[in-house]
């Protein structure tokens, strides 16, 4: 298969234009390599896959029309991943008119752009922000998801609303995969795990927003990378699966891991609880392991030690 992979060069999208260039398909990948963080990060990402002559990167952006309509005229795709979007709650709060932009404009873009062409097959990314403070847990696809607490989550909420229409309206089968915060190597540096493993390495300070009790099922890199390709796989109708690890684990054990990993001691700074910060997330997986086989295997205990021995060769 031709895949267009939409925020290719990002921790998630690089891992998986790894996966499917391994496994025989076509891949081009689209990344406007913006600053939200360090673009040479992302262009690290890809590196081995320049020369690789099923892999071809197009540098531009998804709000860019005339652009998209060469790509699409030009490519001739079977199967559209959509991973880029301005992603975290924190900065939506600061720039949510960006977040709008970029995640539902660009979003219908493309899914314009699929209908247009004739491309049936449509896997978006989500978040398991939409759930907001849901207040049954493990979370699940079928939860009341109409009260996001942030502009991030809206925007994604909108997308899953958006993509549905084109469902109905054009029968393209789509696949909404609500990722549950993700780590491993490449992680972004504005991330949680990637964070704390810096500042406990240079010896400062780790803000810990609230008293620490928050909980988070993360989920590794290679479990969620397994997740997408099954869902690729299976993608019929339109369906919104979790991925996660189903497991949740509280911040300060969390930055306790971390820390012994590292072989350091963490020096806690604690904070004021922050807006659009949720108090837990937890995915009830049930439906991806029952439908599209999604069987993830790496626990946070295990998780982190395999992050933190790539973190430490990057900074070598």
């Amino acid at each position: 298969m031709k895949i267009l992979v939409t925020g290719g060069a990002g921790f998630i999208g690089s891992h998986l234009c790894d996966k499917l260039i391994g496994t025989g398909n076509e891949v081009v990948c689209l990344d406007n390599f913006n600053d939200y963080y360090d673009p040479s990060i992302k262009r690290n990402n890809i590196k081995t896959l320049l020369e690789n002559p099923h892999f071809k990167l197009y540098e531009n952006d998804i709000l860019n029309q005339e652009f998209l309509e060469t790509l699409f005229a030009d490519e001739r795709f079977d199967l559209i991943v959509h991973l880029a979007a301005r992603a975290g709650v924190r900065p939506s709060l600061q720039n949510p008119r960006l977040y709008q932009k970029v995640n539902i404009e660009g979003t219908g873009n493309l899914l314009e752009l699929s209908a247009k062409h004739g491309i049936t097959k449509f896997v978006l990314a989500s978040t398991s922000s939409v759930y907001g403070n849901n207040k049954k847990v493990p979370f699940s696809e079928s939860d009341f998801v109409d009260h996001p607490i942030s502009p991030y989550a809206a925007t994604k909420k909108a997308c899953e609303l958006i993509a549905y229409t084109y469902h109905t309206l054009y029968q393209m089968n789509v696949t909404c995969l609500r990722f549950f915060t993700v780590y491993g190597p490449r992680q972004r540096p504005d991330m949680a795990i990637h964070k704390f493993a810096k500042l406990i390495r240079e010896g400062k300070e780790i803000p810990m927003y609230g008293d620490g009790s928050s909980r988070r099922d993360y989920t590794y890199v290679d479990d969620i990378i397994d997740g997408v390709v099954k869902s690729i796989e299976h993608c019929k109708g339109y369906n919104v699966y979790n991925l996660g690890e189903s497991q949740t684990i509280e911040l300060k054990k969390l930055i306790d891991l971390i820390a012994n990993a590292l072989g350091e001691k963490a020096k806690i700074k604690q904070m004021p609880e922050q807006p659009g910060d949720v108090k837990i997330t937890y995915a009830d997986i049930s439906k991806a392991v029952n439908e599209i086989g999604y069987h993830p295997t790496t626990s946070i205990e295990a998780g982190i030690p395999k992050f933190v021995d790539w973190f430490l060769k990057t900074i070598q």
